[in-house]
């Protein structure tokens, strides 16, 4: 099939020093205000009077209405121009936090995490000003770094966490994410450009969307309550039968459909159907990963022997090296990609996070293991996140990469939210007995727990290969177009 067509480079296009960073900026405001409440919900439960089962609501309706959402903004940035749904996306983020601020209600707390989710557009959206705006040799180091961000914005909320805990409320958790989202809007209204790429000759489907956001609700709150309510449950495996039966009516629509929200045809390219495997598996092992240092790094030591009887702010800090290896990933992937395509930085990707899983899982008596582990797997992260977009934009046209993009996005949301849920199904599953209330899982537990992260990233580098080799480039062709590098045949 011929190549997609790729924006043409024209002599007033913005410079990347003032694009890139308020993108930047606007990714890393998600992120941490997606990751921020993770290491507090015990403590949000004790608050707000609430169980254990039910404060999990504060991830599942974050994460939902980022599924959701995400694809939703990608394709209406495609029809109708990707800086003005870019703020709309923000403003849902700044909208969540400034009512998660003024309210001490739960249910109104889950409301405000549900418009927090609207910020998961931000990473489509941006990806597609940085293919339209930036001059083409600065592209693909631009998409590396918004793509790496996701990283580096997770790690960030975990330490910020901590450090805003240790002197404050659960309250100053989301005054940060208020205040962060109101200097990306800024940011974004000042410097970004009205871009360019609009479908004009495309239009919306109501029904596709509808079915979309059916199959993936009813999938994600299946996957995120399965452990409480039991996987054989009648309610877990009902919501699997209603995923699995609406996603199929969602394929049939978007078959027939004269505009498509997804062209499935685009979706089926290799390049992008192989991909968004690889997306789901790494947002897997990152989102379980989190969840497992988190908490084996707060095991008290003295009662089971293993851990580090560390605080938040503690864990958090133990997190850290992620954050900056995701962010030296950045540069390195962008590099590899010009030189040698995306497959590289992709299974490289995988293989460094498979690593940093398996060294986990057979050494875990020291600090320094976690800290090691820790940015071994932030670099692979950031490498195969980076590598992501490049073949997702070398195989659809302009006017789709912001639903391109936002499919990808929303496999890594459920991969996250299958990863957790997994997790957490191995460590209940295998408890120790103690003297004190609450259950806290074998040393066993945790070890099988790295063991599957370690092969879930292991097979994400291997699928890469199914897309056809990518042709290295010359040093010429990196200077005059680096989005061609990220091509594939697909």
């Amino acid at each position: 099939m011929s190549e997609a067509s790729q924006p043409i480079a024209t002599a007033d296009k913005p410079t990347s020093a003032r694009v890139l960073p308020a993108l930047i900026v606007a990714m890393l405001a998600f992120t941490v205000v997606q990751t921020a409440v993770v290491p507090i919900l015990p403590s949000l439960a004790k608050e707000l009077d609430v169980n254990g089962s039910s404060i999990t609501w504060l991830m599942t309706a974050n994460l939902l209405s980022a599924a959701v959402l995400t694809p939703l903004l990608g394709r209406f940035g495609d029809l109708r121009g990707r800086k003005p749904m870019l703020l709309v996306s923000l403003a849902g983020l700044v909208a969540g936090s400034a009512l998660a601020v003024s309210t001490h209600s739960f249910t109104w707390l889950i409301v405000a995490r549900v418009l927090q989710g609207a910020g998961g557009g931000v990473l489509p959206l941006a990806i597609s000003i940085v293919r339209d705006e930036l001059p083409r040799e600065k592209v693909t180091g631009g998409v590396a770094a918004i793509s790496a961000s996701m990283g580096v914005g997770s790690g960030l909320g975990l330490v910020a966490t901590g450090l805003l805990l240790e002197h404050w409320n659960y309250k100053s958790i989301f005054w940060m994410g208020l205040a962060f989202g109101l200097i990306a809007v800024a940011l974004v209204a000042l410097r970004v450009p009205k871009d360019p790429v609009v479908d004009k000759a495309g239009g919306a489907d109501p029904l596709g969307a509808l079915t979309l956001a059916g199959w993936l609700s009813a999938l994600l709150i299946a996957v995120s309550q399965g452990n409480h309510w039991g996987w054989t449950s009648t309610k877990t495996l009902g919501l699997f039968a209603v995923a699995a039966v609406v996603a199929l009516i969602w394929i049939a629509i978007e078959v027939k459909v004269a505009h498509p929200l997804v062209d499935m045809k685009m979706l089926s390219r290799p390049a992008v159907a192989f991909t968004n495997i690889s997306g789901l598996l790494i947002g897997f092992g990152m989102y379980g990963s989190f969840l497992l240092i988190s908490n084996f790094a707060q095991t008290p030591e003295k009662l089971t022997h293993y851990g580090f009887t560390a605080t938040v702010l503690h864990a958090g800090i133990m997190l850290l090296p992620s954050a900056v290896g995701s962010m030296v990933a950045a540069p390195v992937g962008a590099l590899l990609i010009a030189r040698r395509g995306p497959r590289l930085p992709l299974v490289l990707g995988g293989l460094l996070g498979s690593a940093a899983m398996a060294y986990l899982a057979l050494r875990h008596g020291h600090e320094m293991d976690i800290y090691l582990s820790s940015a071994i797997f932030g670099l692979g992260v950031g490498l195969a996140y980076a590598a992501m977009p490049a073949y997702i934009n070398g195989a659809v046209p302009a006017e789709q990469s912001g639903i391109a993009n936002g499919m990808n996005a929303v496999l890594r949301t459920v991969g996250g939210a299958i990863g957790t849920a997994v997790m957490g199904a191995i460590l209940t599953g295998d408890t120790m007995k103690l003297p004190i209330p609450v259950q806290l899982p074998t040393l066993d537990a945790y070890k099988h727990s790295f063991w599957v992260a370690a092969v879930m990233c292991l097979v994400a580098a291997v699928v890469p290969f199914a897309i056809r080799r990518i042709k290295p480039a010359t040093a010429a062709a990196t200077e005059q177009a680096a989005p061609e590098l990220a091509k594939t045949d697909a």
